[in-house]
């Protein structure tokens, strides 16, 4: 069976917003990228040790962030009594850590 995914506002805001900005510069670009977020999505679902363990956390608390193919791009999630909490929608080199308020 596969877990629930519950996405954090602000990680539905950063998905939003990359997607919208991806759009303006191409049309389509942003549906592809909401096409990679939701085919890392899927990998989560099937297997959520994928993803790396974030660095800079308590090692109590098991984020884990796994790329978005083709863009600069991760999701970080935690998987959390079968529900995989999405954290963040992050860009792989802009403000690190940014989200780990969020936990």
């Amino acid at each position: 069976m596969r877990p629930a995914f519950r996405p954090e506002p602000e990680a539905s805001a950063e998905l939003e917003d990359a997607a919208l900005w991806y759009e303006s510069r191409r049309m389509g670009l942003g549906v592809e990228f909401i096409e990679a977020f939701e085919a890392v999505l899927d990998q989560i679902g099937l297997w959520p040790e994928l993803g790396h363990v974030v660095p800079g956390l308590p090692a109590d608390v098991p984020a884990r962030r796994l790329p978005l193919a083709r863009f600069p791009y991760h999701v970080a999630y935690l998987d959390w009594n079968g529900v995989i909490r999405v954290l963040a929608v992050a860009h792989d080199r802009r403000r690190p850590g940014y989200w780990f308020s969020r936990i």
